[in-house]
């Protein structure tokens, strides 16, 4: 993919900012993003977290979305291609309390590349689902706190 970490967040914080505010409002982070995987980090402060000092499950929803998403819209951009992103279910397993930064990892390069490839040559709706894991490495190491099966669905704009 052509663009820079800098130019991916950059663009994040401005769709968040003007289309969907409280992904916004979570103020993700993009660390990771190449042709395989993207990671995503949502700090744990405040607006971010519950009563028991872990992160609210609606703000893990949010790094869950934007990491299953950010990968497709990317990979699109980059082809010069306008889609159409949507989710259209999702279940979600909470293993542990996230008591510190989540960092949400989606590795389905390869599939979102032939979700892309199918829409882009026939024209109608493609969906999978993709999976997001999210983990505290700083409290926990590489053990989820969460799993996040996605849904997502592709369609060629114009």
């Amino acid at each position: 993919m052509k663009q820079t970490l800098a130019h991916a967040n950059r663009m994040l914080k401005l769709f968040g900012f003007f289309k969907v505010p409280l992904i916004w409002y979570c103020r993700p982070k993009i660390l990771v993003l190449n042709e395989e995987q993207v990671q995503i980090r949502i700090p744990l402060k405040r607006k971010t977290k519950n009563h028991l000092n872990s992160m609210y499950f609606g703000t893990l929803a949010v790094g869950a979305d934007v990491a299953g998403g950010f990968m497709a819209m990317s990979k699109a951009e980059s082809r010069g291609k306008k889609i159409s992103l949507a989710f259209k279910a999702v279940t979600g397993e909470f293993l542990k309390r996230p008591e510190a930064d989540v960092l949400f990892t989606c590795n389905h390069g390869n599939l979102i590349d032939e979700m892309l490839d199918k829409t882009m040559e026939t024209g109608e709706r493609v969906n999978q689902p993709v999976r997001i894991t999210a983990t505290c490495p700083s409290i926990h190491g590489d053990e989820p706190m969460a799993v996040f099966d996605l849904t997502l669905s592709l369609k060629a704009v114009g």
